[in-house]
């Protein structure tokens, strides 16, 4: 057994935490499996596997080998895809992340459209609200909203979305419409712990970023829960643009304070370097850089 036989191997042990059903994902006996498991350790001169009775577990150095062999593989997955040719068919498991919210709005609908385009692709999609790892979790192409840290990931800006504050035109009827951030404690205001702001809604006053305690009585847990809120005029919501679109231009909602919106976000299409060598994520990020361009270019 080869050393990619190996790590192809592990990978399949790591991602089922199980040597059986390892044994069955990559069609060898589970006696095999654990041999080559046991003849890797003695190589490496590590133990890799904890077994016991109750099943198995990563040793510490085994989970940082598993992230080590996922990440090899993929590399060599690229170059192969790139040697076939510029012009091989799409196909493969695309793995795709993006954050939960502006996954199921935006990112779904697309990745939907994309393998009807394409039916030599099956997707792996990650709606997850944290910045996942992408050479250590396989992740082929990520969606990321907000300023993105030095990398030697490929980043595509595809456009911005606003932090918005938005309200019913029948409680601004019934309440009026505030024209500073200082008259939200005049007003009932919806907060949200989805996001790190909570109570904390955050402006641009004076040319300077300015945090101002919405002051509000009711609290939930997501974006969709303050904008239901608001849509039977519980009051102001500060949401991202991307959860008020529809009830904006149906007209069921009406944004307010927006000379004090804070700058807008970017939001980019990333991958890793050398990836793009394939042929299945060059034609999703060709893909989902135009069609988010398309629907971001509304302004909200």
């Amino acid at each position: 057994m080869d050393r990619i036989q190996e790590m192809t191997l592990f990978a399949a042990v790591a991602e089922q935490s199980s040597l059986a059903a390892a044994a069955r994902r990559v069609g060898l006996s589970t006696a095999t499996v654990t041999r080559a498991v046991a003849q890797l350790e003695s190589r490496l001169g590590v133990l890799l596997v904890v077994r016991s009775t109750r099943g198995m577990r990563l040793t510490e150095a085994g989970e940082r080998f598993a992230v080590d062999c996922r990440r090899l593989l993929a590399d060599i997955d690229a170059v192969e895809s790139a040697a076939a040719g510029v012009h091989a068919a799409p196909s493969g498991l695309l793995t795709v992340t993006a954050p939960q919210a502006f996954g199921a709005l935006h990112v779904t609908p697309l990745l939907i459209r994309f393998l009807d385009a394409q039916p030599g692709i099956e997707i792996r999609a990650l709606l997850l609200d944290r910045v996942v790892p992408m050479l250590e979790e396989g992740v082929d192409v990520a969606i990321r909203i907000g300023a993105l840290p030095d990398s030697s990931l490929t980043a595509i800006p595809v456009g911005t979305l606003r932090r918005m504050v938005c309200a019913s035109p029948a409680y601004l009827a019934a309440r009026g419409t505030p024209v500073h951030p200082d008259q939200l404690r005049q007003h009932a205001t919806i907060t949200t712990s989805a996001a790190d702001r909570a109570r904390k809604w955050q402006f641009r006053i004076d040319g300077r970023a300015h945090a101002v305690d919405a002051g509000s009585r009711l609290s939930v847990t997501s974006y969709h829960a303050a904008v239901s809120a608001a849509l039977h005029d519980g009051g102001l919501i500060q949401v991202p643009s991307y959860q008020v679109r529809m009830p904006l231009q149906q007209g069921h909602l009406a944004c307010v304070l927006e000379e004090f919106e804070i700058a807008p976000e970017p939001v980019h299409v990333v991958y890793p370097e050398g990836r793009q060598g394939s042929a299945k994520v060059r034609a999703f990020v060709a893909f989902c850089v135009d069609a988010l361009r398309d629907e971001l270019r509304v302004g909200y």
